[in-house]
């Protein structure tokens, strides 16, 4: 039986509300279970996750969550010991490419073992190979529909005769602004942001920040409240840049207390 021009039209109008429905739904569905945008950290020990055993060592990428929202999850790749050439010569990078999706994030932090010119493995000079390595991340994570984000490292606790806090990370703080300039990445000057606050907190009080304990006096690493400290400027730069915004980090003036801080055991 064939239709009449009326019933054709009545019955396509009446299948319009019905597939402005079927999309909505769908479209509802999709955005609630929209996968949460993941924040990479590429980095060495300052960053790196510590275990039960270097307890009560922290590194700044343990307590940046604390600073974000938890749609925001932190998948802290910094290893101790690594500098950009040597983490990416052991496969580290490609781990994270393999696992990073478009609007994830990557923040590279790297130069404390690039600086170490008596190791070939980790050493790079830092207006060439440092750069040349940097850039992997950035084309690697920029490949792959993801947002790489420099770091410049974070600084030591070192002051001169007159408790003046000096720099301790000759041209590569310099050498990654530039890059950061030329390829358009954004940059988070923790370098720069380290040092003024060591220089406000002053020779002792700075000691409460670092990884001093009976046995140790560590001027590189952390301990809880030094880590936490750390993290808080990383995340406000993340918002001054406009990485993040507002509704994605939290607490950035308030009190975290030490002990949210834990130890996991080391897998096997």
């Amino acid at each position: 039986m064939s239709l009449t021009r009326r019933q054709v039209t009545s019955a396509a109008l009446a299948a319009v509300p019905l597939a402005a429905l079927a999309a909505q739904g769908s479209a509802q569905a999709s955005a609630s279970h929209k996968r949460p945008r993941t924040l990479y950290i590429a980095g060495d020990s300052t960053a790196a996750q510590k275990y039960a055993d270097a307890a009560p060592e922290t590194g700044w990428g343990m307590a940046l969550p604390f600073f974000l929202h938890g749609d925001r999850p932190v998948a802290n790749h910094a290893v101790n010991g690594r500098s950009s050439k040597s983490f990416i010569d052991e496969g580290r990078l490609d781990v994270i490419l393999g696992a990073i999706r478009p609007g994830d994030f990557l923040v590279i932090q790297f130069a404390h073992n690039d600086e170490k010119a008596e190791d070939p493995t980790r050493y790079t000079e830092p207006w060439t190979t440092y750069q040349d390595h940097l850039r992997q991340y950035v084309d690697g994570a920029r490949a792959r529909g993801a947002r790489p984000v420099l770091a410049t490292p974070v600084e030591r606790r070192r002051f001169d005769a007159s408790g003046n806090a000096v720099p301790s990370h000759g041209d590569y703080p310099a050498a990654m602004r530039a890059l950061a300039q030329r390829e358009r990445v954004a940059l988070l000057d923790i370098q720069a942001l380290s040092l003024a606050l060591w220089q406000k907190l002053g020779v002792e009080e700075t000691k409460t920040y670092f990884n001093w304990t009976a046995t140790e006096q560590d001027n590189t690493h952390f301990n809880p409240p030094g880590a936490i400290a750390v993290a808080r400027l990383v995340a406000r730069e993340l918002l001054r840049t406009r990485v993040l915004t507002p509704r994605e980090v939290r607490r950035l003036d308030d009190e975290i207390p030490a002990s949210w801080i834990s130890w996991p055991q080391a897998s096997a």
